[in-house]
């Protein structure tokens, strides 16, 4: 159904928005001038992301300023001021600096939202070395396909992640020479083959100086699926900070003073650009909650903490919607001015139904891994249109276009005509490669423009519209899957033939991943099979990554080269048009 455009009433104009006139900011705008408010390393040495994350901070007036405010699931509350916060992440990059490693090394780091986490992220930041975050959800082989094609040469885990999930692929990891674990603080971990964290940076020294960066020197590695082939890794230079700065008081409306709480992962590019670079940079205090999900305990997080601008995701507001209105309405908002949503399209009665939950609407936004930052939001000067992505920032270009060659697009000039959204390459936060695969970063782009793989359509208010894929990655309670990944763990059981898996609609969580799998001979397909095929993925691949559900086929629709033809499979599911089956070699 259409949905009218939703007016902002006084309320939600209450605070004057920092975006707080579309066309005079946009025409004004500039990246060098962006730049130049952050002012970058002394002497002229550069940019550096955590310098201006930090030190710039704590070097001021915000020194004593609570910068994080991490909330234990047990209760434990742990506050970092800005000039704490400096202190600890100068001790872990001296740790690196001690042992080694330095600019352009990976760290990687697989944990929970814990301190450390944080800490690790800006001191190997400070270090001049590659920050790569894992989700820890993640099974074994995720991990090690990661690990080995960033060539990690340090991780940063807890014990208990490491025995379950690592200390198996050290021999399959010859890279990786370090990994230091985040224990209890009162006694080293002693596991063989590793370092105590906290022992390792409590004798470190409380100084540091960042050394001479360039904005073009690689800051972060975020790994993003692709339908085919292995994970890709996505390379941002420290240049990024910009467009994490600039997008945080634009898109977020962030501000000194707030209290600012973004529930993603640092595991995933959301949780990092805006779970630990763009707040602070902006100077506010962040909320790191290290519990899992739970309505009630994130309305009181809301309400105790007086948080006043709240970035999630659609799956987790979905399930706000399930928990009901009533338990939302038994808590007090009241410092709640802003709400934003990113991870996937956000439904329009999401929109409509958190203004009666919470006195304001979210507002969707729109970025990728590649983009690195927020290139498309629903503004908070702007009255929104439930359902749609918004509009560009101020300094992106976007357009819809059409490949007319392997190198030319034309643009759609002409409103609401579905086509490819593509971006004019020049914001600060894109990515510059995919690590160690230039021929794939090349074919993202075309006539000028970065291709985002997503189709949408753009109306004749500049609004932009998500249509959906151009291919077949999953979306899923805000993570992006890779069929190729899933399939190929699947054929690592002795009873698969084949599998092809998809993405199948799910009210909650927008997609569930389904496989379809045929059986070698002499297997029969039976309910036992499915629950072992489904526990086998499931400990490989984790519970975010692995199928919710398994389907038995005598045979998989392929072409004649061999792919299986997931758009098939997933048209026969959803009672779809099947398209052009020319290219099928049989059907199933």
């Amino acid at each position: 159904m259409p949905w009218a455009a939703i007016v902002k009433s006084p309320a939600d104009r209450a605070v004057v928005p920092n975006l707080d006139d579309y066309a005079r900011v946009r025409a004004a705008f500039s990246w060098p001038a962006a730049r130049a408010e952050l002012g970058g390393l002394p002497g002229g040495r550069g940019l550096n992301i955590a310098y201006e994350a930090v030190d710039r901070h704590a070097a001021g007036p915000r020194r004593d300023q609570v910068a994080l405010r991490w909330l234990g699931k047990d209760g434990e509350v742990r506050d970092l001021t800005y000039g704490r916060l400096r202190t600890l992440t100068n001790r872990f990059a001296n740790v690196l600096r001690s042992l080694g490693v330095g600019r352009g090394d990976r760290v990687y780091t697989l944990a929970g939202r814990m301190p450390e986490l944080y800490v690790a992220a800006l001191g190997t930041l400070k270090n001049r070395s590659v920050f790569c975050p894992l989700f820890s959800a993640f099974g074994p082989e995720p991990i090690r396909a990661r690990m080995t094609i960033g060539q990690a040469r340090v991780l940063v885990t807890t014990e208990a992640l490491y025995r379950r999930k690592v200390a198996d692929l050290r021999a399959a990891l010859p890279d990786l020479e370090h990994v230091l674990l985040v224990g209890d603080r009162r006694r080293p971990t002693g596991v063989p083959g590793t370092r105590d964290y906290h022992g390792l940076t409590a004798a470190a020294a409380d100084a540091f100086e960042i050394g001479p960066t360039d904005p073009e020197d690689p800051a972060l590695l975020h790994f993003t699926s692709g339908t085919t082939g292995t994970p890709k890794g996505a390379v941002h230079v420290h240049d990024a900070v910009v467009a994490h700065h600039i997008t945080g008081r634009y898109a977020l409306d962030l501000r000194p003073g707030d209290v600012f709480w973004c529930t993603a992962d640092p595991g995933w590019v959301t949780g990092t650009s805006y779970g630990i670079v763009a707040p602070l940079t902006n100077g506010v205090t962040s909320i790191v909650d290290e519990a899992e999900f739970d309505a009630a305990r994130w309305y009181a997080i809301l309400q105790d903490q007086g948080v006043s601008v709240w970035y999630t995701a659609p799956t987790a507001i979905r399930m706000l919607m399930k928990a009901g209105t009533e338990l939302a309405r038994t808590y007090d908002f009241g410092a709640l001015r802003f709400l934003a949503s990113v991870g996937e399209p956000l439904n329009p009665e999401a929109v409509v139904w958190s203004r009666e939950a919470f006195g304001h609407p979210f507002h969707d936004n729109w970025w990728q891994t590649e983009t690195g930052g927020i290139m498309i939001a629903n503004f908070a000067a702007m009255d929104i249109r439930p359902g749609s992505m918004g509009r560009p920032l101020p300094g992106v270009e976007a357009a819809i276009v059409r490949k007319i060659a392997a190198d030319r697009v034309e643009v759609v000039e002409a409103p609401d005509v579905q086509g490819e959204l593509a971006l004019r390459p020049g914001w600060p936060s894109m990515f510059r490669a995919y690590w160690g695969e230039e021929a794939r970063y090349r074919t993202c782009f075309a006539g000028g423009w970065y291709l985002t793989g997503d189709l949408a359509r753009r109306d004749r208010d500049g609004y932009f519209w998500f249509v959906g894929r151009a291919d077949d990655v999953i979306k899923t309670s805000g993570h992006l899957i890779g069929p190729f990944e899933v399939e190929s763990v699947l054929l690592e059981h002795p009873a698969v033939a084949e599998a092809g898996v998809i993405g199948k609609p799910d009210p909650v969580a927008l997609e569930v991943v389904k496989a379809f799998v045929s059986l070698k001979d002499g297997y029969e397909p039976t309910p036992e099979l499915r629950r072992e095929l489904l526990a086998f993925a499931r400990t490989r691949l984790g519970a975010a990554v692995a199928p919710k559900e398994i389907e038995f086929k005598p045979a998989l629709p392929r072409t004649r080269s061999g792919k299986i033809m997931r758009r098939l499979l997933k048209a026969r599911e959803l009672g779809l048009p099947e398209g052009d089956t020319s290219t099928l070699e049989e059907s199933a």
